[in-house]
């Protein structure tokens, strides 16, 4: 068969798959959808005759209807060997003569959709639906709208309050803050309007892509909503979305929508309005609820949104997550927090680092905003925010004796004992503390230090009262955040007796915790705990210290923390800017003293940033500390032997043994005998196990849906959680006999399943398990869509891509460097190899990053 017509059997299916029906007359091939889900004919024997039929006369090669039968879309088919871009201007030609607006390129591999009135022919994975493309013609963009339209410091008022301008407490300069803090009004600042002006001056030179790059902490949020109101009001998009990476933010996002446009705009969750999202102007989402189950291309057409945004960048559309950014045609706008050249000295050969990892992301962030010089749409970092808008860390150096050793080159030593009685030496590093091994005193001088050299709450210091300043304390896991709270609070009670003898000075935050996303909204608004006793009716909780693991990293707005801690260490770039970003904001204490009848108030001026694992000098050499701490000299680790421990474990950390010895129960543990406790033997009747007897379902609705801890751990957004918490407590306690591979057999799956993918499954973001072939053929499509994989090397990538996702063959040539070996090579021969070109290292990294290749074994 023709290579031509190999390409237009593949557009059939891709039009099929999108619901188009295929029908002829007198034009050609004409495609009208009847119903979603409506298959192509087949086309029959005589096609390659019809079809040099059709080009002799220069017909169009699909001509796509709307419901009323008058011309949509033209598409416009190439052979396999040939670049769709080249037949350009030969469809323009043909949609003129029909009057159709919009236009396909495709050659049956790579598709593109062009809107003729407005910008260029944008890559495309899916073809839109004719319902999509319908409503598509009625947004008409207009540039030039957009980057004329006027906006100043009060534009988003204007929405909250349309006629807050004729208020006279808003005209009288000495009443304005008062009146704008009573209704919630939103004035922007200078920054803020001038990073929208930004983007105006861009969008008029004819870019469509934008980048802001912005410290935590200096209203990201709200310059979004600005731009999505500028883009609405303006014509430019009738519908956007708002992409984030975590469950909070989500509806942090959602919520702030609502209030800042809530009178003019809908905003909705999508995973909360599957069925009326089309009614929403403003749809918000999770990257991962888009990508569970390749729902984008499921649920969407690419004709959706005209306008997309995405929260932190370079995580929410990093890797293979671009796919759904890029999936969608139109505007897009990027926000990140991270700089980009904030990785002082990283060595760029050291490529198993998460900071050469994040490095490749966040500078594939910039390219795709058409930002590769490094030169964002508009910049306004934490040295510009201070000190008016925002205030510097205090950076603390605090190491302890164990610490200092475990970051050192040689790390460090614990001497252990086989079971044969061998004395060995384990060598430990950063990236082991409470992971492989834990010291309860090396914690409980952190603590110390914590409370000892922490800054205090200054409206209580003025009336004599200690008060500790609102911290939050990051820990590695649950269970070391159990350890921490119970520390901090002896702590606090040894100190301060008479304000916390309730075990309340510190709580643990954490997904495994019932109720915790309510108790950071709370930390927030100042009731966890109640409130303070002295100063008397001074609004400021009884809880001063938050421990979390990655809760309370990302978008959380709590502005009056005067003290963080790390009391772990951080190798993510973006990571270690959010916890940081938690303290960069301004704030003004305020309390009325009615005894004394005056209002008495402090400023934020700074806030003290304590890091016990030698973080800032891990991204910046050399950093140069603003405070180091001698602390207390630490006792030496017992002799043991160490062991993991699982996750969320939370027995108590130390115990007597029956030589009255005081050993630690953890990750190093002493070398004292064991036994197994008891044994229970459960047989297995006639019956069968309950998942043969009772069936996948019921067993999914009982142990999994059922179990209250799994789905608030799921719920919370902790899938790490989850999945230990099903492994431990699902899968491995016999009362349940559910495991993957059996779940894999139910569902005749011809590959491994990981518990993530069972839990998506269960929960019903996903519908199903997909095949090996599916899954391979969905990656590559992701991988395409971030590289835009071009004509020429097409067919020897992604030969090369999926060769070396299958075959360890092919994995072990490249890793060895012996491309030679190709040529005794089933999966992968030579000649395709020397096509490659750049894509021979691109390739590799892109699936040692983003591909999990046990998924595809079997």
């Amino acid at each position: 068969m023709a290579k031509e017509a190999q390409a237009r059997i593949k557009i059939n299916k891709k039009l099929g798959e999108s619901g188009w029906r295929f029908e002829a007359d007198q034009y050609g091939p004409v495609n009208i959808q009847l119903e979603a889900g409506v298959k192509f004919s087949e086309l029959g024997d005589d096609f390659e005759n019809a079809e040099t039929h059709d080009k002799r006369r220069g017909a169009i090669d699909f001509l796509l209807l709307d419901k009323d039968g008058r011309a949509l879309v033209v598409v416009e088919a190439k052979k396999e060997s040939i670049d769709p871009l080249s037949a350009k201007e030969q469809a323009r030609n043909y949609a003129r003569n029909v009057n159709a607006r919009f236009i396909i390129l495709s050659n049956g591999n790579i598709h593109y959709f062009w809107d003729t009135k407005h910008g260029n022919p944008e890559t495309i994975s899916r073809f839109p639906t004719q319902e999509s493309v319908t409503q598509y013609k009625v947004y008409t963009p207009n540039p030039k709208e957009l980057a004329d339209t006027p906006v100043d410091e009060n534009y988003i008022m204007e929405s909250q309050m349309p006629g807050f301008a004729r208020d006279p407490a808003f005209q009288d300069d000495a009443q304005r803050p008062a009146f704008l803090r009573n209704n919630n009004l939103k004035q922007m600042r200078p920054y803020q309007v001038q990073a929208i002006k930004s983007l105006q001056a861009a969008a008029k030179d004819g870019k469509t892509r934008f980048l802001f790059e912005m410290a935590t902490g200096t209203g990201k949020t709200l310059i979004s909503a600005a731009v999505i109101k500028l883009f609405l009001k303006s014509g430019n998009a009738r519908r956007i979305l708002f992409l984030v990476d975590r469950l909070e933010l989500e509806e942090q996002a959602h919520k702030a929508f609502r209030a800042y446009l809530g009178r003019d705009f809908t905003a909705m969750i999508y995973k909360d309005s599957r069925d009326s999202w089309r009614n929403a102007q403003i749809i918000v989402s999770t990257i991962q609820t888009f990508l569970a189950g390749d729902r984008f291309k499921k649920e969407f057409s690419p004709t959706d949104f005209e306008f997309v945004v995405s929260d932190e960048a370079h995580r929410s559309i990093g890797g293979n997550s671009r796919a759904v950014f890029e999936y969608f045609v139109g505007y897009k706008l990027g926000l990140t927090a991270t700089p980009k050249d904030y990785l002082k000295g990283f060595d760029s050969e050291d490529v198993d680092t998460q900071r050469e990892f994040e490095r490749r992301q966040l500078f594939d962030t910039y390219k795709t905003f058409g930002c590769a010089s490094g030169e964002p749409t508009f910049r306004f970092s934490l040295l510009d925010g201070v000190p008016k808008y925002l205030v510097n860390p205090v950076i603390v150096d605090a190491r302890t004796e164990i610490t200092t050793q475990l970051l050192s080159d040689d790390g460090y030593a614990v001497h252990t004992s086989t079971e044969e009685g061998v004395s060995v030496e384990e060598v430990y590093n950063e990236r082991h503390y409470e992971r492989k091994f834990f010291n309860e005193e090396t914690n409980i001088a952190m603590c110390k230090a914590f409370i000892d050299n922490g800054l205090f709450d200054p409206i209580a210091k003025m009336h004599g009262v200690d008060l500790f300043g609102k911290s939050i304390v990051f820990c590695v896991s649950q269970s070391h955040a159990a350890r921490i709270s119970n520390i901090l609070n002896k702590l606090a009670f040894e100190k301060w007796p008479a304000q916390y003898g309730e075990s309340d000075f510190a709580v643990q935050v954490t997904s495994l915790v019932q109720g915790a996303q309510q108790m950071t909204i709370n930390f927030a608004n100042n009731v966890l705990g109640g409130k303070v006793k002295y100063p008397e009716g001074y609004d400021s909780g009884k809880t001063r210290v938050c421990v979390t693991v990655g809760m309370m990293t990302t978008g959380y707005d709590c502005q009056d923390i005067l003290n963080l801690a790390l009391m772990r260490p951080v190798f993510s770039p973006s990571e270690f800017v959010q916890i940081k970003g938690r303290g960069t904001r301004k704030y003004l204490f305020e309390y009325i003293d009615y005894s004394a009848k005056e209002t008495r108030a402090a400023s934020k001026e700074r806030f003290k940033f304590f890091d016990f694992f030698a973080t800032c000098e891990y991204f910046e050499r050399e950093f140069q500390y603003d405070e180091k701490i001698a602390l207390p000299q630490i006792k030496k680790a017992p002799k043991g032997i160490a062991v993991e421990v699982g996750p969320g474990q939370d027995a108590e950390t130390e115990y007597v043994d029956e030589k009255g010895n005081k050993v630690f129960k953890g990750m190093i543990d002493l070398a004292y005998p064991d036994a197994i406790e008891t044994i229970a033997e459960i047989p297995v009747g006639a019956e069968g196990m309950r998942i043969d007897r009772e069936g996948f379902k019921k067993a999914v609705d009982e142990d999994v849906l059922g179990n209250a801890t799994l789905k608030n751990l799921w719920d919370n957004g902790d899938v790490i959680g989850a999945e230990e918490y099903t492994k431990k407590h699902v899968f491995e306690n016999p009362k349940y006999f559910l495991n993957l591979e059996k779940i894999r057999k139910a569902f005749h799956v011809d590959r491994r399943i990981s518990i993530r993918e069972f839990l998506l499954v269960a929960f019903g973001q996903k519908d199903g398990f997909e095949m090996k072939d599916d899954i391979l053929e969905s990656e590559w499509l992701k991988f395409q869509a971030v590289n835009n994989v071009d004509m020429e090397h097409y067919d020897a990538v992604k030969s090369f891509f999926k060769a070396y996702i299958v075959d360890e063959e092919v994995r072990q040539i490249v890793k060895n460097n012996t491309p030679a070996q190709f040529n005794f090579c089933s999966s992968f021969g030579f000649d395709e190899y020397q096509k490659l070109n750049s894509y021979k290292t691109i390739v590799p990294t892109y699936i040692k990053d983003y591909v999990s290749l046990n998924t595809f074994m079997a």
